[in-house]
């Protein structure tokens, strides 16, 4: 597989950020969800807020490196092409995940930095972006929770229709952004990189 992408697939630069964008939401989310279980206070819940926090950064910095190289790489082609319509929806989708991955932790940061918190990443305290302000930051609490939870739904009908465009219409739009592809069983045994 090569490092930039081609008129055919994702280079693994590409790939590799889109799987680790997964695997950074997947953890965030997790990270927020489980301190629900756990007693206020608690060292382990102070943790997992902490972890959080961090986790959330990396997905804004990450967020921010996949919109350039969005913006500076080609975009595979889908064979057989889809009619203009799913071409233009996709887009709508990928946007509105390069949106989500900004702008849900740019709300977190800014909504500690209205409590007056401290932003935590990886033990090296940021600056806030904003003073405290009490007045707002239970609207920007509201922002930062309505697009986590929209995440949700953008993550699910991504994944969803990846799935469809592999076993219904079965094109290329997933295997385009898979680490590794199968070569025909002619040419090889084992799952390898193209």
């Amino acid at each position: 597989m090569q490092w930039t992408n081609t008129q055919e697939r994702y280079g693994s630069v590409s790939v590799a950020l889109h799987w680790l964008a997964l695997l950074l939401i997947a953890a965030a989310y997790a990270s927020m969800e489980l301190k629900g279980f756990l007693p206020r206070g608690s060292a382990a819940r102070e943790a997992l807020k902490t972890w959080h926090f961090t986790l959330g950064l990396c997905v804004l910095a990450l967020g921010m490196v996949r919109v350039g190289l969005a913006l500076a790489s080609r975009t595979p082609r889908i064979h057989p092409p889809p009619p203009p319509w799913q071409s233009r929806l996709a887009t709508a989708m990928k946007l509105a995940l390069y949106l989500f991955m900004v702008a849900t932790p740019l709300l977190g940061w800014l909504l500690l930095s209205a409590k007056g918190s401290a932003i935590p990443f990886f033990g090296v305290p940021l600056p806030g972006l904003i003073p405290p302000a009490d007045t707002s930051a239970g609207a920007i609490k509201d922002a930062h929770e309505l697009l986590a939870n929209l995440g949700y739904f953008l993550i699910a009908a991504h994944a969803a229709a990846a799935l469809f465009h592999h076993h219904v219409l079965r094109d290329n739009t997933l295997r385009r952004i898979l680490p590794c592809s199968p070569r025909p069983a002619a040419t090889a045994r084992l799952r390898t990189c193209e």
